[in-house]
């Protein structure tokens, strides 16, 4: 492992119209580290994520990802293949069954033959705890199936960074908790992890560092146990007290 940093965010800024969303963001991921991105709605939050695999790109600052800039050319389709992203909607293929749905891009993207990708396929479902539901469709399945699935297609990829985005905000709540299961275990297998959430629990349990942002800027980012016990800025305290008086 030459370089321990996976990702660097380096002074990132991105307006929409008036609406400046990042205000010079600066961020490194190292390699197995899972980071909780929290804050208020509309802080910024998503918006820095897309930045990371290049939905978004930002007005200014870059983006390192594995030692490649992230900007539009033809690097990126090589980039966004090693970087998994789970939404909040699950964003699945109505038409195809679950082991269709995960194995669509490693063919068509990587080459992977139709055999072995279907294998891994099984292998994946497996892990997340669905392994029966190969050949159904996703209407067939609840939500956190649906999510479950989605999770385990970008894990077919093997990529070597997983983002997600408010995965368990569509979910009634007792689905919340076997999504987040899948995501502890892979965060035990040491993957690379930026999780937008509001599930703190979570955040408290798995993730070695919060990062706080509001109004476009990180306003501080410590390990969860010390983030809780003594949040530093105001806005920070704010956010920790509704969570804990929720």
């Amino acid at each position: 492992m030459n370089d321990q940093k996976l990702v660097e965010l380096r002074e990132l800024r991105k307006s929409f119209g008036d609406n400046l969303v990042l205000d010079g963001v600066n961020l490194s991921v190292a390699r197995g580290e899972v980071i909780v991105i929290a804050g208020p709605s509309g802080s910024g939050k998503s918006t820095m994520l897309r930045c990371v695999n290049g939905l978004e790109i930002p007005d200014s600052g870059e983006v390192i990802f594995d030692g490649r800039p992230v900007r539009p050319g033809k690097t990126l389709p090589a980039i966004r293949a090693e970087i998994g992203l789970v939404f909040q909607q699950f964003n699945l293929f109505p038409h195809m069954t679950v082991l269709d749905n995960i194995t669509l891009a490693p063919v068509k993207v990587k080459g992977i033959p139709v055999a072995q990708a279907r294998e891994r396929a099984h292998e994946l479902l497996s892990r997340v705890g669905i392994a029966e539901k190969a050949d159904q469709y996703p209407a067939e399945l609840s939500g956190g199936q649906q999510q479950r699935v989605a999770i385990a297609r970008a894990l077919a990829m093997d990529p070597k960074l997983m983002l997600f985005d408010e995965p368990t905000s569509a979910l009634d709540p007792e689905m919340i908790r076997e999504v987040l299961d899948v995501m502890r275990d892979l965060a035990r297998d040491g993957m690379t992890m930026l999780v937008v959430t509001h599930e703190m629990g979570f955040a408290r349990e798995v993730c070695d560092r919060l990062v706080f942002i509001d109004g476009g800027k990180i306003v501080e980012e410590a390990p969860p146990a010390e983030f809780f016990a003594n949040a530093q800025s105001e806005r920070a305290r704010e956010f920790v007290d509704k969570i804990i008086h929720h």
